[in-house]
């Protein structure tokens, strides 16, 4: 049978259609502290979140949170402890060995624990070859949902983004989890 006398037979068959949805009016989930939601969540796809207080350095916090980091790789403004800058590195293998990367997040999402992480260094290797991944967010940015993340996503010149949330994880072999297969073994998201 040919695809569409397979097609012509189910729509014979077929009692009332209905109309798509629209999405035009839809907004999604809003919590009441979008931050304690964020918090939470990521906390439960196996990351952590932790506020930076005011008047706190962010360099020292780092230290605190991974004392025994040596490779550190960031061109964020204002992170001193960098070991690498993934803007000046020849090839991306170069940054093979990094203990901790050091990103920032541009929008964070309480429904999920996803963070918007654009690139915005020339090889973006650091958000995933990084044994631990730290990404900075402004506590300004964090938003309800996914529909209103992607209303304030602006691409970046390099032209590419990610949602990270969590560290990577897989159960596909044995069905045992497995932390750090393709990317970052622990992801620690810092409210700025």
């Amino acid at each position: 049978m040919k695809k569409e006398e397979l097609l012509s037979k189910i729509r014979k068959n077929i009692g009332k259609q209905y109309d798509m949805p629209s999405f035009d009016d839809m907004k999604g989930v809003a919590f009441d502290n979008p931050q304690e939601q964020f918090i939470d969540i990521i906390g439960k796809v196996g990351g952590r979140a932790v506020v930076l207080e005011d008047g706190k350095n962010v360099n020292e916090l780092i230290k605190s949170l991974y004392p025994e980091a040596k490779e550190i790789a960031s061109n964020v403004e204002g992170i001193t402890i960098a070991t690498k800058n993934p803007d000046t590195v020849a090839e991306a293998k170069e940054l093979n060995g990094t203990d901790l990367g050091i990103v920032e997040g541009k929008i964070a999402v309480a429904e999920n624990g996803c963070v918007w992480v654009p690139q915005t260094m020339k090889e973006k290797a650091v958000c995933f070859i990084s044994e631990y991944l730290v990404i900075l967010v402004n506590r300004n940015c964090i938003v309800n949902n996914m529909h209103e993340a992607y209303q304030k996503i602006e691409m970046p010149d390099y032209g590419y983004g990610c949602f990270i949330s969590g560290p990577s994880k897989t159960a596909d072999i044995a069905q045992a989890l497995v932390m750090g297969a393709q990317a970052a073994r622990g992801v620690t998201v810092i409210i700025v």
